[in-house]
């Protein structure tokens, strides 16, 4: 949230059961024919300015800005089918090598994709010896998960409970035994922590083990007052790319990511190949999910996140890039320590991109005070 404010602001004033892994997988970056149907809503980007062909203003690649495949950072990739939400999941995990272990979940916020904890992942199960298994998913619209029914021209409905269904339906395919299956941990980013935060009771009806609730850089109030300065900030957006390595290169140069490593792995599973046909004025590469188009669902996804935050029956965290302002909610819930707060300096709004490795540190440390919790201690946020 504290990125996505400033940002905006900046804009308008300056301008476990083992998954079988996916043949193939290694050329990650190979999907000139994979991308995503339009999004709901009616509001494209703006007009394109004049461009120059894209044959004559192709230049080299940045040998530094070179996508880097996800297999290095999880152990397996495939895709989870999931009748109940009539989507074909893809899914990155690497289980715990224990059978006590933990799985942490996480869903990535607005317009990314699983591969945003890609980096973030391996630190967590090199931290916790394996004790701890990372399961990162594409959710509805995003990534590589498709519509099982192949309708590919429908629009995708991004409301937070059909997104909230999703993941809950998906952990029921991937553990189908809440009685045998591993403690999990939620984290969210952004969107996804929203979603995260919505998934832990139902979970808990289902009878899953939740150790905690991790919400990363969102706070309610202050998210839903930048929303309206939004469409400036995806004004000074670029349309798209003329390759993988320049999309990396802006992240990076933009401070969107502060760190190439995870651009370079994340950053090519947000881009698709231009559609056949398109002009040679247009790019090369579009954006994988446009997020104009998801203007309509975004002050639901925010609105009581707080209080429902709050009411997690489990331990809760909330991580803030920087020095960071707490709504009223949350600051009087944070005086009767209902759950932690942990404010991480020299991040932007991508705080588990830009640090993984102290993201990691505060996970497995509130995942070893909350699961691995002595007999008589309370976990955080119990009274």
């Amino acid at each position: 949230m504290s990125d996505l404010y400033r940002s905006a602001l900046q804009a308008k004033f300056a301008k476990a059961p083992q998954l079988p892994p996916l043949p193939g997988e290694e050329d990650e970056e190979n999907e000139a024919h994979d991308y995503v149907g339009s999004l709901p809503g009616g509001m494209g980007p703006p007009a394109a300015p004049s461009r120059t062909p894209r044959a004559a203003r192709k230049r080299n690649p940045s040998a530094g800005f070179e996508p880097i495949s996800a297999s290095g950072f999880f152990e397996q990739a495939t895709q989870v089918s999931v009748p109940a939400s009539d989507l074909d999941f893809r899914v990155y995990y690497t289980p715990p090598k224990f059978e006590d272990g933990t799985v942490i979940v996480c869903h990535h916020g607005a317009g990314y994709s699983g591969l945003t904890f890609a980096c973030m992942a391996k630190e967590i199960t090199d931290m916790s010896k394996g004790e701890c298994g990372v399961l990162a998913y594409d959710c509805r619209g995003h990534g590589k998960t498709k519509r099982i029914s192949n309708s590919e021209s429908s629009e995708e409905n991004l409301d937070v409970e059909i997104l909230t269904a999703d993941l809950v339906n998906l952990l029921r395919v991937v553990f189908p035994d809440a009685q045998t299956a591993p403690s999990l941990l939620l984290v969210g980013h952004s969107l996804g922590g929203s979603v995260c935060v919505r998934a832990c009771p139902k979970l808990q009806e289902h009878r899953y083990r939740i150790t905690g609730v991790a919400v990363i850089d969102v706070v309610e109030e202050f998210t839903l007052e930048a929303l309206p300065l939004m469409h400036s900030l995806l004004n000074a957006r670029p349309e798209g790319f003329d390759s993988p390595e320049e999309a990396i290169e802006w992240h990076v140069h933009t401070n969107t990511i502060r760190n190439p490593m995870s651009a370079r792995v994340s950053v090519p599973g947000i881009i698709v190949p231009a559609p056949p046909g398109s002009p040679a004025s247009s790019p090369a590469y579009l954006w994988r999910t446009p997020l104009r188009t998801t203007a309509p669902y975004w002050t639901s996804w925010f609105t009581g996140l707080s209080s429902k935050f709050l009411a997690s029956r489990t331990a809760r965290l909330l991580v803030l890039a920087g020095t960071e302002r707490l709504d009223k909610e949350l600051m009087i819930g944070q005086m009767q320590g209902k759950f932690q707060l942990v404010v991480i300096p020299g991040v932007g709004h991508m705080v588990h991109e830009d640090d993984p490795t102290r993201m990691a540190e505060v996970l497995v440390e509130f995942w070893r005070r909350n699961e691995r919790v002595v007999v008589g201690v309370k976990k955080v946020g119990e009274l």
